[in-house]
């Protein structure tokens, strides 16, 4: 088998095994409980989940949705963010190669994931993640190709300024606050990965998301302008793009600029 498609294989299962991981994180970590004990029981009836029936992917197949002991539905989470965790890694090494830069790209989208989807669950963005994330975006410059650590420094406060300042806009015409603090520490913590083009990038992208999204939802009934929506989320979904484009989407708007 060539080193290159091994290599692949490698990158794929071990995405798969860290979304089973993500998947404890992202239920527990919000409710205040241990990520490593107790072990995984069925939220249904309480019986432990065997380890053959914890393979990513294939255990939920094998079991069609459903817990092995009462029946009960396995929320369709599980197998989705196994499933992205797996294509975010092999497309990591596809993108960057076996370098510390798809390693920490890696690491940068399981912090996405994470949040994306305890945000569109719990409307927080935990502490716990963003402000170790920051330092970590920060730390890891040295080994990355994409920014450096004055690019990293900037984007940081760049993310948290422009959040912090479209809040005290918001205040001043509507008397509210538009953002929480999560999303204001959320964007520094993608700037420290990713720099200056990758929080402007990113910011692009999810407001342009989380635009489109809104009216959508509006024109259906289902919130008022006044709802409150997951912007982590659409963060998450901008910074992961901003990843493996940012570079190219910055460099097509510049051209544009002679």
């Amino acid at each position: 088998m060539p080193l290159q498609l091994l290599l692949g294989l490698y990158a794929l299962v071990l995405g798969l095994v860290t979304g089973s991981y993500l998947n404890v994180v992202i239920h527990r970590l919000p409710r205040g409980f241990s990520t490593v004990l107790p072990v995984s029981r069925c939220p249904s009836c309480r019986a432990r989940i065997r380890p053959r029936d914890n393979i990513p992917l294939l255990s939920y197949l094998v079991l069609r949705g459903r817990c092995r002991s009462c029946g009960a539905a396995i929320a369709w989470r599980y197998p989705l963010v196994e499933a992205a965790t797996g294509a975010l890694f092999l497309a990591c090494f596809l993108r960057f190669g076996a370098t510390w830069s798809a390693l920490v790209a890696a690491v940068f989208g399981c912090l996405m994931i994470a949040l994306a989807l305890i945000d569109l669950e719990h409307y927080i963005l935990p502490d716990r993640i963003t402000l170790p994330g920051i330092a970590l975006g920060l730390l890891v410059q040295p080994l990355v190709e994409w920014a450096g650590l004055r690019s990293a420094l900037l984007g940081a406060a760049l993310g948290a300024g422009v959040i912090l300042g479209m809040n005290a806009i918001w205040q001043v015409l509507r008397g509210v606050a538009g953002f929480g603090l999560g999303d204001v520490k959320m964007l520094a913590m993608i700037g420290a990965f990713l720099g200056v083009s990758g929080v402007v990038v990113t910011l692009f992208l999810a407001a342009l998301a989380g635009s489109v999204t809104g009216l959508a939802l509006m024109t259906r009934g289902r919130v008022q302008l006044q709802s409150r929506l997951p912007f982590g989320f659409f963060l998450a979904i901008g910074a992961i793009v901003a990843l493996f484009y940012g570079r190219p989407v910055v460099d097509w708007y510049l051209s544009f600029f002679p």
